[in-house]
């Protein structure tokens, strides 16, 4: 597949909602594989389509320890949390930099598969986060929008990017 250019903090297409998929066929078959691999070569554990410049409500989510486990998430929708967690937040939008964001620390998401199924997934601790942050990517809020204090560098190799 494809790497794909990943759009920066400042840039228009991060703050802006995005369309429902109403269909998927090859075009959006090669935005996954493409995000996948977009996701995996810059060391991520979450992409959202808004992030290639694609304004769809599509993320792909990898928390895994060997990254080999990626959640397809068409039209997800967090439909429980409970918990919380405080903790550093990194982004490929805004490489290099980390913040204070306080996110649910259990989190139930609804969503459709690459066949327009309804499924349902469950996350906690990292995985809770990534996917409260790439829904939050696909509704045009950036975790600069909720973090507590400054944004501050970070130490690529200690923080998660999603």
């Amino acid at each position: 597949m494809a790497i794909r250019n990943i759009r920066k903090f400042g840039d228009k297409v991060l703050t802006k909602q995005s369309k429902p998929v109403t269909e998927v066929n090859q075009k959006l078959i090669t935005l996954i594989n493409d995000m996948l691999d977009t996701m995996y070569e810059e060391g991520g554990a979450g992409l959202a389509a808004p992030q290639v410049g694609i304004l769809k409500r599509l993320a792909v989510v990898d928390t895994s320890p060997e990254g080999d486990s990626p959640i397809i998430l068409i039209n997800p929708e967090i439909i429980e949390v409970s918990g919380e967690q405080t903790g550093g937040e990194g982004c490929l939008s805004l490489p290099g930099k980390v913040g204070i964001v306080k996110r649910p620390n259990y989190v139930k998401v609804r969503a459709q598969d690459i066949n327009m199924e309804y499924f349902t997934v469950e996350g906690t601790e990292l995985t809770a986060r990534a996917f409260c942050h790439e829904i939050d990517h696909l509704n045009g809020v950036l975790y600069t929008d909720l973090m507590t204090g400054e944004l501050m560098d970070s130490d690529v190799e200690e923080e998660e990017e999603l």
